[in-house]
């Protein structure tokens, strides 16, 4: 349904999503693939609140990212939300972080507006 990649530095971002039912899986990796932090947005239309919780791999560094990241796409799309996150660069130092982070924010902004433009 949705992709889009960036480059920060020398590592390239990739931002897959798509539907499951009415519900949304979205991935987030770069560097060496693989699954840091998985968290779960969820919408309730009774409140019309949204909520979010995070599963962190020990010793992985994702969890504010998607955590925010899957509460941000269930609140725009007033759906369910699975988001996993993995993102590795060797030798990463606070500007690099600084970077990436920015970088995905943007790319989770970005499809906020592909699925608000959808719908």
């Amino acid at each position: 349904m949705f992709w889009i990649k960036r480059n920060v530095g020398s590592i390239e971002i990739v931002l897959n999503a798509k539907k499951i039912g009415n519900d949304y899986l979205v991935t987030l990796t770069g560097g060496r693939d693989h699954v840091g932090a998985v968290a779960i947005g969820f919408f309730d239309e009774k409140s019309q609140r949204a909520s979010s919780s995070v599963i962190t791999i020990p010793g992985h560094r994702e969890e504010q990212l998607a955590l925010k990241s899957a509460k941000q796409v269930s609140i725009a799309t007033k759906k369910t939300t699975i988001f996993i996150a993995g993102i590795h660069k060797d030798n990463i130092n606070h500007e690099d972080i600084k970077n990436i982070v920015s970088v995905a924010c943007e790319m989770v902004e970005d499809l906020i507006t592909y699925v608000k433009r959808q719908n």
